[in-house]
């Protein structure tokens, strides 16, 4: 079964976004702020990417969509940063509806090859674990009698953690809400052309049948200052504590995420 996962990295699209802003120059200002970029590729490079490139099983897609507006010293370091990744595409699109653009860029990587499509999605602050495609492919085996009843199928793995980066590392909170990205996939039929990114992954319950699995840490969630679902007044902050030893030692095993290394990054950042 083809599995395509997708992360918009800073694409200024038409929706997408829970903070909305008055012109599309205040998004492309906002999205390519020097400060903020720092940082997106200091959490992409040492939480994002490491678990993806050490997957148990390595035959999948990261679409990674950008905006055309990509200023080219950020184009090159992503480019670098996914040199020795051959499961990496990266997609560049002017500004239009964020949902048709998705749709678009995942069906330029989908085969359409006669069997079922594994779709999810992530952004550039979140992670799987190492075994999450191979566990990803088990599960849609064990639901695959209920695709032929319905156009689409969450697959969702609730467990993991939300994890802030900084200078010290890690800090981190357990989580089991369910339908959260990044672990949540969409079982699509064949020939349907929809893609992971048409649906609000907190309602994919009201949508579709969903199974969900619990047990085995699946996924972290990244926790920042430019998260957009926590721009808005109201938005309670977890309570979150620094990794201990034991942490560090398991976040290493399932995530292939060295804590000393988002320390570094984050570390080059405050001095800057």
């Amino acid at each position: 079964m083809q599995t395509i996962g997708i992360c918009r990295f800073s694409y200024p699209g038409d929706g997408g976004f829970q903070v909305e802003h008055a012109t599309l120059q205040e998004r492309l200002d906002y999205l390519y702020a020097p400060a903020r970029m720092a940082e997106r590729f200091a959490t992409f490079e040492t939480m994002t990417l490491p678990p993806l490139m050490a997957q148990s099983d390595d035959d999948f897609t990261l679409l990674i969509v950008i905006g055309e507006s990509l200023p080219a010293r950020y184009l090159d370091r992503l480019h670098a940063a996914v040199e020795h990744m051959p499961q990496a595409v990266i997609r560049a699109y002017p500004p239009a509806p964020h949902r048709k653009i998705m749709q678009e860029a995942i069906n330029t990587v989908r085969r359409f090859d006669g069997d079922a499509c594994l779709q999810f999605r992530m952004d550039d602050d979140d992670a799987v674990a190492c075994s999450y495609i191979e566990r990803l492919r088990e599960a849609a085996q064990d639901v695959l009698p209920m695709a032929a009843k319905h156009r689409h199928i969450a697959i969702d793995f609730n467990q993991g953690f939300i994890a802030r980066p900084s200078a010290r590392g890690l800090d981190v909170a357990p989580t089991n809400t369910p339908y959260t990205t990044a672990a949540l996939a969409l079982m699509f039929q064949p020939d349907l052309p929809l893609s992971v990114m048409n649906f609000a992954h907190m309602k994919v319950g009201q949508k579709m049948p969903t199974v969900t699995f619990s047990g085995q840490d699946m996924l972290i969630r990244g926790h920042n200052d430019y998260n957009d679902s926590r721009q808005k007044p109201g938005i309670k902050a977890p309570r979150l504590t620094p990794l201990d030893a034991s942490g560090k030692a398991h976040f290493k095993a399932t995530y292939a995420i060295d804590t000393d290394a988002v320390a570094a990054a984050f570390a080059a950042l405050s001095s800057d």
